[in-house]
């Protein structure tokens, strides 16, 4: 193996599989590795693995049988995929998260009723019914989330989780902070999915005494309004990792790369980074823990649904297991004899 020629285009790989090529925007194909210590347990000479960014058209194609496995399969389409006798639905709730930031302290925008009260922030969480958003919109798999730690992480700790909504609690700690209804809004990638959770989002919190306001944006542009601080409260996703630290840290510490509502909190840096420093599991989990508490008080950000991981499958591949990072892993992974 050498990085002497270009190991952009042509990437020294060390797995199962090597690298053969890549057509820009058409495929990218891998061929088996015959040296690889576990080649037994890979069944499959080549893969290609082919970019259709449309859900139907994945689908379709799946359907038709051009393809094997796609990922990311739109809940709308689960249905679809279930009643496929040819087809399997396999679906993992996975490490990343949908979430909205608050804007507490990024520029003009963070002089708004819900930087200014952490009980308007704690309203807003109560008046969201994540359990309806899952049912209604993710098809029963947008699990619901309170914390930024996923199922599969050590750190997740259900009790920091509720269920339902709470409509009435929401609209006596406006009373609380002086409010009758709080005006805001809420900027999000506009895509099919996200404009659903908004609306129903937006619904629920006109039942709890807010009155929110919808300015769908295209993602990069959502990126940089967050960044500068164009935002009352902004829709916040992370695809997620496997340590806990990956998906808290850069979020809500005082100087993390994400923090764009510029939460600040010294107490909660300092648990963050010694949770860093820490080897032993149990420690580290008292140390989140310690985070969360002190995170569903002040409320800097409303988790909403983890992401998952949704993929259909040929029901002639037999052994395929999807995994929370999303990673497709065909050790042991066959096609079915006829």
């Amino acid at each position: 193996a050498t990085f002497d020629k270009d190991p952009g285009s042509k990437p020294v790989c060390s797995g199962p599989y090597q690298f053969k090529e890549r057509v820009q925007n058409d495929r990218i194909v891998l061929e088996k590795f015959p040296k690889y210590w576990d080649a037994g347990n890979f069944h499959f000479d080549r893969l290609v693995f082919t970019p259709i960014p449309d859900n139907t058209v994945r689908l379709n194609n799946l359907r038709a049988g051009d393809l094997d496995i796609i990922e990311r399969v739109a809940p709308s389409d689960a249905k679809a995929v279930k009643d496929d006798r040819n087809l399997r639905l396999a679906p993992v709730t996975g490490l990343g998260f949908q979430s909205i930031s608050v804007n507490l302290g990024n520029g003009a925008r963070a002089n708004n009723p819900l930087a200014k009260d952490k009980r308007v922030r704690q309203a807003l969480d109560l008046a969201i019914d994540r359990d309806v958003l899952n049912q209604v919109i993710g098809e029963g798999m947008f699990q619901p989330a309170y914390q930024p730690f996923p199922p599969a992480s050590f750190a997740y700790n259900t009790a920091f989780e509720h269920k339902g909504r709470d409509p009435k609690k929401a609209q006596a700690l406006l009373k609380e902070a002086g409010f009758d209804r709080v005006k805001f809004e809420i900027t999000f990638g506009n895509n099919t999915t996200m404009q659903q959770v908004f609306e129903l989002v937006q619904a629920m919190g006109a039942e709890a005494g807010f009155d929110i306001t919808l300015r769908p944006v295209e993602f990069a542009s959502l990126q940089s309004s967050l960044a500068r601080g164009d935002f009352q409260v902004g829709q916040s996703g992370w695809s997620g990792r496997v340590d806990p630290s990956g998906n808290i840290h850069q979020y809500v510490s005082c100087k993390g790369n994400l923090n764009d509502g510029k939460f600040c909190d010294p107490a909660v840096d300092k648990l963050l980074n010694d949770a860093r420093g820490e080897s032993d599991e149990a420690k580290r989990r008292a140390m989140y823990d310690q985070v969360l508490t002190a995170m569903q008080d002040q409320r800097p950000i409303v988790y909403l649904f983890y992401l998952p991981w949704t993929f259909g499958v040929q029901k002639k591949l037999e052994g395929f297991v999807p995994y929370p990072d999303g990673l497709i892993r065909l050790k042991g992974v066959t096609v079915a004899k006829k």
